[in-house]
């Protein structure tokens, strides 16, 4: 592994390998052990989209192990001023140790590990999270203790978490059933993988989606970058939504994950948040902990 850009890319071993990672330094953190694999390394964190846990947990991270993160918000570098990505990524190699880019366009986290000869973690693009989607696979393992013969439901806009979730939990064995309106579907890439898959579905009813479900995911229906569609996509996802009706359905057991930031009352309940915020919010904890193993296995000779 060379690089983190999206889900597609990690064997079912490598997943399983970050993971298994990430819980011994979940454990070290816990017991005060020194985990400082990444003693005098740098990494870079670009931002073009807002952040809260992304940024909170790449930084802390890199401290935890030992290492520096420099902050580069894209409005106050030269990419942000039309220097071709592929002229930042060969200036950023000649400095840092590793770069994490939060952003719009995949091809722009491609070209700077195209262009580049260090590490390059996809911190959020529209396409892709495969942060975000470590960490949950992360936290259900941490509940259930296994992947193979749950079930995953998804619920809501074929948007990057769609997509990655449907990549990650299909990988390690999970069956994956996303409920989408007409319209909002994931990523053609995303239904190619997932249709070689016979315990893939996608429906449009969410209460099917949920049926015997394990772990219901959820997210917002109008992400970043689709704030002028706010009122189109409220229309065309009422009903997608992790309600008492949905959690019926679902096994008596079923945990709830969501990324973050929650809309109550629009893709989930306040009920039903509050009901599995533990769950919720050890998730987004997890963000630290999956990462942390990521720079580790990118950046680090860990013995």
């Amino acid at each position: 592994m060379k690089h983190l850009l999206k889900m597609m890319d990690l064997s079912t071993e490598e997943i399983i390998e970050i993971l298994n990672l990430a819980d011994q330094l979940k454990y070290e953190l816990k017991h005060g052990i020194p985990h400082t694999y990444l003693s005098g390394k740098t990494r870079g964190m670009i931002f073009q989209k807002a952040s809260t846990r992304t940024r909170v947990s790449f930084e802390t991270g890199m401290y935890q192990l030992g290492g520096n993160a420099l902050f580069l918000s894209s409005s106050e570098m030269q990419i942000g001023r039309g220097e071709p990505v592929q002229d930042t990524a060969r200036v950023l190699s000649r400095y840092l140790d590793g770069v994490m880019i939060r952003t719009y366009e995949q091809a722009e986290v491609e070209n700077l590990a195209e262009y580049g000869n260090i590490p390059i973690i996809n911190g959020l693009t529209d396409l892709s999270h495969p942060c975000q989607v470590l960490a949950d696979l992360m936290t259900i393992r941490e509940y259930k203790n296994k992947f193979e013969g749950l079930k995953m439901c998804y619920i809501g806009d074929g948007n990057n978490m769609a997509n990655s979730l449907t990549v990650g939990c299909l990988k390690v064995g999970m069956d994956v059933t996303l409920a989408c309106p007409e319209g909002y579907y994931p990523a053609e890439s995303t239904l190619t993988f997932a249709k070689q898959y016979p315990n893939f579905k996608i429906v449009n009813d969410p209460v099917e989606a949920a049926k015997d479900a394990d772990v219901l995911f959820t997210d917002v229906w109008a992400s970043m970058g689709q704030e002028s569609e706010v009122e189109q996509r409220k229309i065309a996802f009422k009903g997608y939504q992790i309600n008492d009706a949905v959690m019926a359905v679902a096994k008596p057991d079923a945990m709830v994950q969501h990324c973050l930031p929650a809309h109550r009352e629009e893709e989930i309940t306040t009920k039903v948040f509050e009901e599995h915020a533990n769950e919720i919010f050890d998730e987004a904890e997890n963000r630290l902990h999956a990462q942390k193993a990521v720079m580790v296995m990118l950046m680090g000779d860990k013995d």
